[in-house]
C-alpha cells in the first residue's frame, strides 16, 4: 500500500518542521505538511495560557486542558479526512501524552498507510536551538527530548543532533512506498 501519511514525533526544537519541509522537497509527489504548532497558533487567544486550553509551566512542560483536547481531536480527524480524500500528509507532532498520543493518531488514521518517524535530538543541542529561536518557553526542548519517545513505536528513527535535515528527509523518503 502506498504511504499516505508520515507522522514525525519529537520534542520541541528537534528539527521536525525542517524535516517536514525537506520531505516536501525530496518526495516526488506533492505532500501537505501540518504542525501541531499551527494548531496551537490557531487557538483563540482565550485558550492560550488557559487551564481549559494550553499552559506552559516554568520548567517548560506543557499542560493541555479539556477544550484543547476537543479541538485537537477535531484537528486530528481533519488531517485524517484529508488523507482519506487523497492528500499525502506529513504530520509534525509532539507526543506529550506518550503512547496515548500515538494511539489517538492510530485511531484517527485507521485504514491508512502510515510511516511513523521518531525525531530525536540531544537535549543540550535542542535546548541551544530553543534558546536561539526565542519563541519557546525555556526548558521545553530539554524536558521533551526523551520523554516524548517513551513507549512509542516507530518505523524509522532519526537523530538530528549532528545530521542535516535534508539527509534526515532522504532517509525517511527511502521508506516511503
Amino acid at each position: 500500500m502506498t504511504t499516505q501519511v508520515i507522522v514525525l514525533n519529537g520534542g520541541s526544537s528537534s528539527g521536525k518542521t525542517t524535516i517536514a519541509r525537506s520531505l516536501q522537497a525530496v518526495l516526488p509527489d506533492p505532500w501537505l505538511a501540518f504542525s501541531v504548532d499551527t494548531m496551537v497558533e490557531a487557538l483563540p487567544p482565550s485558550l492560550r495560557e488557559s487551564d481549559a486550553g494550553v499552559t506552559y509551566a516554568s520548567d517548560g512542560s506543557v499542560v493541555v486542558g479539556p477544550e484543547f483536547k476537543i479541538l485537537d481531536g477535531a484537528w486530528t480527524a481533519g488531517i485524517a479526512a484529508m488523507a482519506r480524500a487523497g492528500a499525502r500528509v506529513v504530520v509534525d507532532d509532539v507526543f506529550i501524552g506518550g503512547p496515548d498520543s500515538q494511539q489517538r493518531w492510530r485511531q484517527a488514521l485507521a485504514g491508512l498507510s502510515v510511516l511513523w518517524v521518531g525525531v530525536r535530538c540531544d537535549a543540550d543541542v535542542a535546548a541551544a536551538r530553543e534558546a536561539a529561536r526565542g519563541d519557546r518557553p525555556a526548558g521545553m526542548a530539554a524536558s521533551q527530548a526523551t520523554a516524548v519517545h517513551q513507549g512509542i513505536s516507530y518505523d524509522v528513527e532519526l537523530d538530528t543532533t549532528r545530521t542535516d535535515p535534508l539527509d534526515c528527509a532522504r532517509a525517511v523518503a527511502a521508506h516511503v512506498t
